[in-house]
């Protein structure tokens, strides 16, 4: 028996090993690291919090989503 058994921790996933499970979470945080991590120097844990916090907002109520037929997620949802 394993250990997430013996503490009677439920795996939350369809398969062994499907990568279907974190693709989407995957795929934001690619997109947050590739628009915004790799262009900013944040210098401190307060300024990237800020810029990332910023960038969410942009991300939520101004770019445009292929996956949304080009639109922005506020306006959708």
């Amino acid at each position: 028996m394993g250990a997430l058994e013996q503490a009677q921790i439920k795996i939350s996933m369809d398969g062994r090993g499907r990568a279907y499970d974190n693709i989407f979470i995957e795929r934001l945080w690619r997109t947050v690291k590739y628009e915004n991590l790799y262009f900013r120097e944040y210098e401190t844990i307060a300024e990237a919090s800020m810029g990332l916090r910023n960038y969410f907002k942009f991300y939520n109520q101004e770019r445009l989503h292929q996956s949304l037929d080009y639109q922005v997620p506020a306006q959708v949802y």
